[in-house]
């Protein structure tokens, strides 16, 4: 992975060189204010905890995290600029992952920035911190598994459009993979082990037990692993695009 880190910071500092990061950024901790504090009900609950705005992030992602992601690739095919870069002395997988990390670290700096949300609950009440501490680690690993997702998009074309609306559809069906009416639905003519490895699949399931509070092994793994199987499936398109 030579070259990683000078990529990454190449393309973390790029981040602030345009008003998106400050747009991307604003938009984000508006929208958890608001699904939190008013769509969530946080104060008709009356209960000191965060379940209300970790509840929203899948939902916030799915949108915000492809506009963060779109870029990646597909702007540097746009401007002819990504045959120079893996011309250099950085490997393929230094480039891919030096943009992933800081694509990730961009979304963890406005998953951080969301900080007067946690101040105010621990103003209100004493919130269990631990599930406070995991909520945020299945959020931040969520938004690197929707990144990843995103690479692999924005590797694949020139449109940075187009990759966002492949993004938007693959995380859309990897979140609805476990729920109660789809697995309802595959069912009625698909093997058990089809039906269990579909499950499995579920975003949406898998957060939901880590931003509950509920650490287990299995859930990090897959968030892992999905990070590492799409950026070797980018590391494959961008071969191929040069082949």
């Amino acid at each position: 992975m030579h070259g990683w880190k000078a990529v990454l910071k190449r393309e973390f500092t790029g981040y602030f060189a345009t008003p998106v990061a400050l747009v991307f950024i604003v938009i984000f901790l508006v929208l958890s204010g608001v699904f939190t504090f008013k769509l969530g009900g946080f104060f008709q609950r009356q209960q000191a905890d965060l379940r209300p705005f970790f509840d929203f992030h899948p939902w916030l992602y799915l949108f915000l995290i492809p506009a963060v992601s779109m870029r990646l690739w597909a702007e540097e095919r746009r401007s002819g600029t990504m045959e120079l870069l893996l011309t250099l002395p950085i490997t393929p997988w230094g480039a891919v992952v030096g943009k992933f990390v800081a694509a990730w670290l961009f979304a963890g700096l406005a998953l951080a920035l969301t900080f007067p949300i946690w101040m105010t609950v621990n103003f209100l009440g004493a919130p269990d911190q631990g599930a406070i501490l995991t909520g945020y680690l299945g959020s931040f690993l969520l938004a690197g598994a929707f990144l990843a997702v995103g690479s692999v998009m924005s590797a694949a074309t020139k449109s940075q459009v187009i990759a966002f609306i492949l993004s938007v559809v693959v995380c859309l069906v990897l979140m609805l993979a476990g729920l109660p009416p789809v697995v309802d639905f595959i069912k009625d003519f698909a093997p058990v082990w089809l039906v269990d490895g579909v499950t499995g699949m579920s975003f949406l399931s898998r957060f939901d037990s880590v931003s509950r509070g509920v650490i287990d092994v299995r859930d990090i793994v897959y968030f892992v692993s999905v990070m590492g199987g799409c950026l070797l499936m980018t590391v494959m398109v961008l071969e191929g695009k040069k082949a």
